[in-house]
């Protein structure tokens, strides 16, 4: 038992020794070349990095990178003991940042991988190396369309952004924005306006021009280039209402006239405009989305709103800020002077007179009620009819059929008309159904919505195609004489989405 415990205890410490060697004995890179700072030879220069000890080559291989102004070089890799070298395929170049990194996650032959990445880094640049511009866009000489085109200038060290604004210049001037890429090496430069069109450009970069370790350009740089001659009046081809269904309908414009004879002839109108609907105008060029807010304007209809994103495009496309009032008439106007990329403006105004009376936008209207003058009478329950236009016509009810300061149960059948395939929001009518009278002549309180099974099978005569729905509930009727408005306060909706604004009434004598 002792030899055993003995033997269990050498055996731990052993172990325990081991982990210490792994945990303490770090894998890292010891050495390497050709070392930090400037090399003036670099078509001469081999990379090696020495391990602490023996690598997984492979993996040490797969995390070795070498860069140069951040562009991976390419090259062969050979071992000598625990050395890696890196023999380039081309020769390395003269006036690059080049940075040599291992990852952390190169292993050793036991596993082990290393603490942290390697990370080196030399350059063949030397202090005193002037900047070189090494090209630039636009090109010498070249002729340019498009007026929103960008300068660039690519250099071969970084520069600040300070001197392109105060060693650069343009004659005619121009006024823009400079940004830098390439880790400072290429600069941007962005307009703040259309380049006027058939113009001749010089781009100036004065040898006060300096990169980051302040060393001047040493000479000045001039480029050349043109502007197009691009003359052609943008015009408006198609105006077409896109439905929601994606459907897409030719307007006619206001020159367009209806049929009739020609004492009465009117312009055209475009009718069956629904809610949804939008306006894509199309023109024979790109014209400027940003300003054409500025010259489309619709009388006595809402606003439009641009749905196209800012620019140059010949197609755009626009939604309206509200709702078109159901059965309004509008007239969509478009003046001249919508501008194109290179500055040429539309010369013709254009109209065309919108009709908002769409069969799906119509919002649910209330058409007529019905009610029992004998409610407890099982089927001859003496109902009455009376449709919206029934202005202060007579309603019979008395102390007969509805005793005076009793509650009677009773129902109340309204019928609306919709668009088409809508049905009414019976919620929204239970909400906002009232009866309100003048001298306290009666007081209803409903009690439910049924939109089936209703008191009375049949429809109203010539209401058949309408919408019922039946309102229970309790009438108290009074000794006194009025006026009895059964209304539906604004706001009443369709299971399509839409909304009636107006208070819906009829009014009737008892």
């Amino acid at each position: 038992m002792k030899k055993c415990l003995i033997a269990f205890l050498l055996i731990s410490l052993f172990l325990f020794n081991a982990c210490d060697i792994l945990r303490f004995s770090k894998f890292e890179v010891v050495s390497w070349t050709p070392g930090a700072g400037y090399k003036s030879k670099p078509d001469k220069i081999s990379v090696s990095v020495e391990f602490s000890h023996e690598p997984d080559k492979a993996s040490a291989e797969r995390n070795f990178s070498l860069t140069g102004n951040d562009i991976r070089v390419k090259g062969n890799i050979s071992w000598k003991g625990n050395k890696l070298k890196f023999t380039p395929v081309t020769p390395l170049e003269k006036n690059t940042d080049y940075v040599i990194n291992i990852s952390a996650e190169t292993r050793d032959a036991k596993g082990l991988s290393m603490d942290s990445a390697f990370i080196s880094n030399f350059t063949t640049r030397p202090a005193s190396a002037r900047p070189v511009l090494l090209s630039h866009t636009p090109f010498m000489y070249s002729e340019i369309d498009d007026l929103n085109t960008k300068v660039t200038l690519e250099f071969s060290a970084p520069v600040p952004l300070r001197t392109l604004y105060d060693s650069v210049s343009f004659n005619p001037p121009m006024t823009g924005v400079w940004r830098l890429e390439n880790s400072g090496k290429r600069a941007v430069f962005t307009p703040s306006q259309l380049w006027t069109n058939n113009s001749r450009y010089e781009i100036r970069v004065n040898t006060s021009l300096t990169d980051d370790n302040g060393m001047n350009i040493g000479n000045d740089f001039l480029g050349i280039f043109t502007t197009g001659t691009d003359f052609a009046v943008p015009h408006l081809i198609d105006a077409l209402r896109i439905t929601k269904t994606g459907e897409i309908i030719r307007l006619i414009s206001c020159d367009g006239y209806t049929g009739a004879p020609f004492a009465a002839r009117l312009p055209a109108e475009n009718a069956d405009w629904e809610k949804n609907d939008r306006l894509l105008l199309i023109f024979s060029k790109p014209v400027d989305v940003n300003s054409i807010k500025n010259f489309i304007f619709t009388d006595d209809g809402p606003n439009l709103v641009i749905e196209t994103p800012p620019g140059f495009n010949n197609e755009i496309l626009f939604s309206f800020e509200n709702i078109p009032v159901y059965e309004s008439r509008f007239t969509l106007r478009i003046n001249k002077g919508i501008k194109d990329i290179s500055g040429n403006a539309t010369k013709e105004e254009y109209c065309f007179k919108i009709f908002a009376n769409g069969k799906f936008s119509k919002p649910p209207e209330l058409a007529g009620m019905r009610m029992p003058m004998s409610p407890g009478n099982g089927e001859d329950i003496n109902p009455v009819f009376f449709s919206k236009d029934s202005l202060f016509s007579l309603i019979p009810i008395s102390d007969l059929n509805y005793p005076s300061g009793e509650s009677v149960s009773t129902w109340i059948e309204l019928y609306f008309s919709t668009a088409e395939g809508a049905l009414v929001d019976p919620f929204s009518v239970m909400e906002l159904f009232r009866v309100e009278t003048s001298n306290n002549v009666i007081s209803f309180s409903p009690r439910h919505v049924k939109t089936g099974n209703f008191s009375v099978h049949e429809p109203q005569t010539g209401y058949e195609n309408y919408q019922r729905i039946e309102i229970y509930g309790n009438l108290i009727n009074s000794t006194f004489f009025g006026i009895i408005n059964f209304q539906i306060s604004q706001g009443l909706t369709d299971t399509l989405g839409n909304r009636n604004e107006k208070t819906l009434v009829i009014s009737l004598i008892k």
